[in-house]
């Protein structure tokens, strides 16, 4: 009995122990800390709109409800941020930095831009009086001429009435000067010279065949007129263009107008000359914005004596623009910015000792050589994501974060067994294809056999990109052939059966005229259809693959062009190495 009373005791003393241990004022304080740092993180968005996301309560900006408790996740994190394992982060090679800051005085500026002729030096040759044309001593344009040159010589039936008034009013110039005088006046309106007058009137001879000479010295850049051909006063009959001096138009777009002024230095390099600057200054800049390219016409002037620059040349042109404000400036790399369109987003990693990043967008600045001024959405001391951009934007999606292609959050759907892609409509006037197109859902079998003809179709473009015109002629063969199995009894929705019919004609023929000519210049201006029909194609029922639209806004005789790249790097394929750079990322499909 003893025996038992004992092992009683030590049990009750045992519990005991264990209560004043793992009870009262201690399990208290265990409880309240996570709530502490719960409140101390909180985050309040609003329910209409989670995109919004505050520190504190209040009411949404947008709609004006009150802000409720934003959901963490179970791992303590804000509804905006997401979480990468540091496995993934070394397999990926995501880089971080964290932004300094500098002085920023002299950045350089690039611009493309061609040669076009001074139009302050054109001059459009004209007739004085009507006639025929009986013989051109000009045989082609591109022949120089000097002033008071024979360019041509004209049967004129009132000039030589002119002439037999000349001479009846010389016999009567005692009694009646004023009609002489009237008469040689009439001659000199025509652009008779006084050497040519006196010379009908010393001779008394009428010239049936009138010699027609330069009033200015250039070169012959149009000729409008034929021999034999019955001409009008005042009708143009050749165009002289003086090319001692040039005109080197630069486009710019609106968000750059501020860095550019009348006055400012600016060097030139052209392709045939790359050994060679040409260094003058900025003579006038456009008054008016062409709203379809979004871009204004900056203009300087080139001494071409030695005719080293042609009309039609493309050359780069750099300028040393000064910022207004010398002070200390956020600064961060390229590498680090994602754009969509008007839209420009980094990743920052909010905790420094864990992968945890969210997105943020930013406004840029100016670019300085490999780096961007941020004017607004970053601060020095903040880290963000500089090498692997993308691949932690594809985490982003993965998790139904805030992305680049998703501004306000939520789960996207893939593309997978045809359902809705993502598509990202980047702001832009140029085209439709910068408007959203409503995605209809077709078989993932449709979706790959379109899929295959993209792929020929980009090897097709590399081809354009080398300016390579045998090779693209093969290659669109076989785009044709893709083409042709492509199976549109696939296509079950009627909407979207009656789109790819229109679609399918199209590009069979823009193929078709690629493949029938090794000529690169139709091969390029055939290309413009064949990635207008096949962008259609890809925003309406989209291929399962993320891929870019990319846009030159000098192709196409200036109207601008698209094409369908899977790299952000703009690869020209319109211009190939003559402008491999021109262009930029108007829209991400998906």
């Amino acid at each position: 009995m003893k025996k038992y009373t004992t092992h009683i005791g030590i049990l009750v003393a045992g519990l005991l122990l264990g209560w004043l241990l793992f009870s009262g004022p201690s399990a208290d304080n265990t409880a309240s800390e996570p709530v502490e740092a719960s409140a101390e993180n909180q985050q309040w968005t609003c329910s209409m709109h989670p995109q919004i996301m505050r520190s504190e309560p209040g009411d949404c900006p947008i709609c004006g409800m009150d802000l409720i408790p934003a959901e963490t996740s179970a791992d303590g994190l804000a509804a905006d941020q997401f979480k990468l394992t540091k496995n993934a982060m070394a397999l990926a090679n995501i880089q971080t930095s964290v932004i300094g800051s500098g002085m920023v005085e002299n950045t350089t500026v690039k611009l493309s831009g061609k040669i076009v002729e001074n139009g302050e030096e054109n001059v459009v040759q004209v007739s004085y009086f009507s006639g025929r044309v009986e013989k051109l001593h000009i045989s082609s344009t591109g022949e120089k001429v000097h002033k008071g040159q024979l360019l041509a010589t004209v049967y004129s039936p009132e000039l030589i009435a002119a002439q037999q008034e000349l001479l009846i009013a010389m016999s009567l110039k005692e009694s009646q000067p004023e009609l002489y005088k009237a008469v040689r006046n009439k001659l000199q309106l025509w652009k008779l010279s006084e050497t040519q007058i006196n010379s009908i009137e010393s001779s008394k001879k009428v010239l049936e065949n009138f010699p027609l000479y330069a009033t200015v010295s250039g070169t012959v850049s149009a000729k409008l007129v034929v021999e034999g051909a019955a001409i009008q006063q005042g009708q143009p009959l050749f165009k002289i263009v003086n090319l001692n001096t040039v005109w080197a138009h630069f486009d710019v777009y609106e968000n750059q107008l501020h860095l550019f002024k009348k006055g400012q230095k600016i060097t030139i390099t052209t392709n045939a000359t790359t050994h060679k600057e040409f260094t003058t200054r900025i003579s006038f800049i456009a008054p008016i914005l062409n709203t379809k390219t979004r871009v204004v016409t900056v203009r300087a002037v080139l001494n071409n004596v030695n005719n080293v620059l042609k009309p039609g040349m493309f050359v780069e042109g750099k300028v040393d623009v000064s910022t207004s404000d010398k002070k200390d400036v956020v600064t961060i790399p390229e590498t680090a910015v994602l754009w969509t369109g008007k839209r420009s987003v980094v990743y920052v990693k909010t905790n420094p000792n864990e992968p945890v990043f969210e997105m943020r967008e930013i406004t840029l600045g100016t670019k300085t050589g490999a780096n961007y001024i941020i004017l607004k959405g970053l601060k020095k001391g903040d880290e963000i994501v500089t090498n692997g951009t993308f691949t932690v934007d594809a985490a982003a999606q993965l998790q139904g974060k805030k992305s680049m292609m998703n501004a306000s959050g939520g789960r996207t759907t893939t593309g997978h067994e045809g359902h809705l892609g993502n598509v990202t409509a980047i702001d832009s006037e140029d085209t439709d294809h910068s408007t959203m197109i409503k995605r209809i859902k077709v078989s993932s079998t449709f979706q790959n056999q379109l899929k295959n003809v993209v792929a020929i179709y980009l090897s097709l473009k590399d081809h354009l990109v080398r300016s390579n015109g045998l090779k693209t002629q093969e290659k669109a063969i076989t785009l044709g052939a893709a083409l042709s199995y492509v199976d549109m009894k696939l296509l079950t929705n009627a909407e979207a059966h009656k789109s790819w019919m229109a679609i399918e004609s199209k590009l069979k023929g823009a193929i078709e005229k690629v493949a029938k000519t090794s000529d690169i210049k139709k091969q390029r201006t055939a290309f413009v259809t064949v990635s207008s029909e096949l962008i259609k194609a890809v925003q309406l029922v989209g291929i399962d693959q993320k891929i870019m639209l990319q846009f030159c806004p000098m192709a196409n005789n200036n109207k601008g062009a698209y094409w369908l790249s899977l790299e952000t790097e703009i690869r020209n394929p319109y211009y190939g190495d003559a402008m491999l750079r021109c262009g930029e990322v108007k829209q991400i499909i998906e």
